[in-house]
């Protein structure tokens, strides 16, 4: 069975069903001789998830515009060899750790630990082959709010530098209330550090930049970061800044006073670090009509305006540039495991790590 934050849901193969709501097929094979398949998700309103078992990728997710006519709202790619070979974390699963660790190093009980510097001088989103470029285990299901796919890996002792055998599970369910529901849980044999996201690029138009659209971000404050986006430790108000979404406001109306030339900051959440998913933020397209609404148990959220997207030829024949998407990746802070004043990412043998991100789908 399939628990989702404390609500055991009945789940069956979908071909118990006899409707097609989860299919599966090959999506490709990877340099290295894997294969990798595709999980095709059908709610009963005609949305569409699509997922990979290479990086648990999100791969598309077609949701209705006001006028009811379907669009792809994700960033990704045609073929797998873009995925293995260029992707800028479109869609996948990041981790160990998400987002950055300062220096590559850490400690833990009076040991040090060393990963890899793959950002400039820190470690970012998991090291070299991440959890995003690795095949996951996969297993089709339907639930009784809609269908899904769960995926499984065990990240062993020492890969990418990290301590313990980490056993990881990510559920990916999507509700016929058109919300894409994603749950993680793991479990370690030793103390680790652990902190997963899913790396979505969303354009609710479906095309062109989404400077246009309106954000609303449930966060008073956010990690002042230092010039490679390491926490300082401060913990600053957004208020009076190019930084406040606290009142609906379009992306594109401050980005222009960003030193960095766009956003790339972690919000602390108003609402979050809860055991049931809190309201985190709400995106609107003005011309589709399409709304998403963000809830998550996260203490944070990373808020990135693909500042560093620069042609990158995507799905369909479509160029990606700067300010083409944005990130809204729930997590805990930066370099929690270098900051004590920060929520832990600590996970010990005996607990179970669990979050959950909900992306609530309509039109207004």
């Amino acid at each position: 069975m399939l628990q989702l934050m404390g609500v055991i849901l009945v789940v069956a193969l979908a071909a118990a069903e006899g409707e097609a709501k989860v299919n599966k097929d090959v999506f490709g094979t990877t340099a290295g001789g894997a294969q990798v398949d595709r999980y095709t998700l059908e709610n009963n309103q005609g949305s569409v998830a699509r997922v990979i078992t290479y990086g648990g990728i999100l791969t598309e997710l077609l949701v209705k515009d006001r006028d009811g006519n379907l669009g792809d709202v994700v960033l990704g790619f045609d073929n797998l060899a873009q995925y293995e070979n260029e992707n800028p974390y479109f869609g996948c699963i990041t981790g160990r750790v998400a987002n950055r660790i300062a220096g590559g190093q850490f400690r833990i009980d009076g040991q040090d630990y060393k990963v890899a510097a793959n950002n400039g001088p820190n470690h970012l989103h998991g090291g070299l082959v991440g959890f995003d470029k690795v095949v996951w285990e996969a297993e089709a299901m339907e639930t009784d709010r809609g269908p899904a796919v769960q995926l499984s890996y065990l990240s062993k002792d020492g890969e990418e530098g990290y301590p313990g055998n980490l056993q990881v599970t990510v559920a990916y369910v999507l509700t016929n209330d058109d919300e894409l529901i994603i749950q993680y849980t793991a479990t370690t044999d030793k103390a680790t550090p652990v902190n997963l996201t899913n790396h979505s690029y969303f354009n609710l138009a479906g095309g062109g930049d989404m400077l246009g659209h309106i954000m609303t971000l449930h966060a008073r404050y956010y990690t002042e970061p230092d010039e490679t986006l390491i926490p300082t430790g401060r913990i600053l108000p957004v208020a009076g800044t190019p930084l406040d979404f606290t009142k609906p406001a379009s992306i594109g109306g401050r980005i222009g006073r960003i030193e960095i030339g766009g956003y790339d900051h972690n919000y602390v959440l108003d609402n979050g670090g809860r055991d049931e998913p809190g309201l985190a933020a709400e995106a609107y397209d003005p011309v589709s009509g399409r709304v998403m609404e963000l809830s998550t148990t996260e203490p944070g959220v990373q808020f990135y305006s693909a500042i560093h997207l620069d042609g990158v030829k995507g799905k369909a024949g479509a160029t990606y540039d700067a300010f083409g998407a944005f990130c809204l990746e729930t997590q805990h802070y930066p370099d929690s495991i270098n900051q004590p004043g920060f929520p832990s990412v600590l996970l010990r043998p005996g607990e179970t790590y669990r979050t959950q991100t909900v992306h609530k789908f309509s039109t207004r």
